[in-house]
């Protein structure tokens, strides 16, 4: 077995690698959650700051990016996600996969313990990849593998993944976004969902020590985590805090180490503070306004472009984040050299409100019409940009009421696909698969959330995932990105950049494009 291929052999390899795609990468645990800091050493606790809070801490059925963020120290897949579009070995030890791309072969680490004290094996790995991909049991993720027609156990420390069809996506798939191994059996208990707000039975650095729902969620060093040396701090507390004014002052009087601004322009005052670092770090994230397509007016296509043309994003932009970000097209800002097709080639784009006034009349809306706005509390960006949004859509006569929910209910409404017209925060792993498959593909291979229900556009996701050509792969999805553009299920306004506080004495904290805490696994405290 070779240490680690991804693709057809040698031959697909440096076609891979230019692409951008995940490819060949040494399995050097140095290169798991960030940089290696030579100087790090066991030391002391952190408190960070955040102004959502998880509705749960489930890693196969809860979708909030909130959960995401915290989970990814508890629970872990067989690669991890780097920034640079590498599915490095994580659980695995490398991979092979056979020459018609049906077959992959994961080595698996050995010695690695869950929180529970078992050992893991092969089988806890097949039992858990089941059940994320079993439409039956309600993960958001259950589409990313649809391309899993068996999974087999061999022997203890082998795992085989039989497709049904090429997946070139399939090791970035296997990351940390949705699912994790667990000890086979867990999730059998109907409550396991609950109890993972009570224990963690992850492999990650830390596991879970106590959730106090509007408080704090806490963190502690798991002692028997495989990589050793790791990680470095005892204890991390996520402090639930009202605002960003509220974890500015938190950051100057030192009762918190580390914040993530959600409204970058919010990190200003706190630029020349003593003792603070203000860094910025680029983005996998997007803030979207997402357009139901089974909802109201928006079942009209051109309602939909209309309303595309009445958005000015760069304005919206401003007033959501003071222009600290990239407008998008239809690719994140992190992704958008090596994937996104450019924004003067794609449709409805630019402002155009004589012809979004035609496109209403003839869906027979010549007077406009009224709707609800959804905005998620929290996610502070959102209230001036859906206040600058329903201005501009005034101007071609829809009425937007700006409706403020918990972070719970949307969650809800998103799962069952009942997600009117919202905003939406979400950050994807660095692969075009894994930022449009789940959300666009029709079911019941894909969760289509906007209820697009595009035959032309599955089709497209599923020919991007089985071609491994990377020519081929990024025309495949630059066709989807046009068809996006033109059809407008939801609009990518633009990315963020994400700006982190943290007190001087956190050190080595690397902040991942996704808006995850990965970094906190390789930080440390200086006494």
């Amino acid at each position: 077995m070779r240490d680690f291929v991804i693709g057809r052999r040698e031959a697909l390899l440096a076609g891979l690698a230019l692409a951008g795609l995940p490819r060949a990468a040494a399995a050097s645990d140095d290169l798991l959650y960030g940089p290696t800091d030579p100087q790090a050493r066991r030391s002391g606790r952190v408190t960070v700051g955040s102004l959502v809070e998880p509705p749960a801490l489930d890693p196969f059925r809860q979708a909030a990016d909130a959960r995401i963020r915290v989970s990814v120290l508890m629970y872990q897949g067989l690669f991890f996600e780097d920034q640079s579009g590498v599915a490095r070995p994580l659980l695995a030890r490398g991979a092979e996969v056979s020459a018609d791309g049906l077959t992959w072969t994961f080595p698996l680490r050995e010695g690695v313990r869950f929180h529970t004290g078992q050992t893991m094996s092969s089988a806890d790995v097949k039992y858990s990849y089941d059940f994320l991909r079993d439409p039956r049991n309600g993960s958001p993720g259950a589409g990313d593998l649809s391309s899993i027609a068996a999974i087999e156990a061999p022997n203890p420390a082998t795992v085989v993944f039989r497709l049904s069809r090429p997946n070139a996506a399939l090791p970035m798939t296997l990351t940390n976004k949705y699912g994790a191994v667990v000890p086979a059996g867990f999730l059998d208990d109907p409550n396991s969902g609950t109890r993972m707000n009570e224990i963690s039975v992850g492999t990650g650095p830390f596991k879970l020590r106590s959730f106090r729902p509007n408080s704090a969620i806490v963190l502690e060093r798991f002692a028997e985590y495989w990589q050793p040396g790791q990680p470095h701090l005892d204890e991390i507390t996520f402090a639930v805090m009202p605002n960003s004014a509220a974890m500015a002052v938190a950051l100057q009087a030192r009762r918190i180490d580390l914040a993530v601004f959600s409204r970058p322009q919010d990190t200003q005052p706190l630029e020349r503070a003593a003792g603070l670092e203000v860094r910025r770090w680029p983005s996998l994230g997007q803030r979207s306004l997402d357009l139901d397509c089974n909802y109201g007016p928006l079942k009209d296509v051109r309602v939909r472009q209309a309303i595309a043309l009445a958005i000015d994003k760069k304005t919206v932009m401003d007033a959501a984040i003071a222009g600290y970000g990239q407008v998008l097209g239809t690719m994140v800002a992190g992704m958008q050299d090596a994937w996104g097709v450019p924004l003067d080639r794609l449709p409805n784009q630019k402002v155009d409100l004589d012809r979004a006034r035609r496109l209403l009349a003839e869906a027979g809306h010549p007077d406009g019409f009224e709707i609800d706005l959804t905005t998620i509390i929290g996610y502070d960006w959102m209230d001036p940009a859906a206040l600058t949004i329903a201005e501009q859509l005034r101007r071609v006569g829809i009425r937007a009421n700006i409706k403020r929910i918990e972070l719970g209910v949307w969650i809800r409404n998103f799962r069952a696909r009942e997600m009117g017209f919202t905003f939406n925060d979400w950050g994807t792993t660095p692969d075009p698969s894994l930022l449009f498959y789940r959300h666009f593909r029709a079911a019941p291979q894909g969760a289509d959330f906007r209820n697009w229900n595009n035959a032309k556009a599955s089709a497209l996701l599923d020919r991007g995932q089985e071609v491994s050509d990377p020519a081929e792969r990024r025309r495949i999805y630059a066709e989807f990105q046009m068809l996006l553009a033109e059809e407008v299920p939801t609009i990518m306004l633009f990315s963020a950049d994400l700006l982190t506080v943290n007190t001087a004495r956190l050190r080595n904290y690397h902040q991942h494009g996704t808006g995850w805490y990965f970094g906190l696994a390789k930080a440390w405290v200086a006494s």
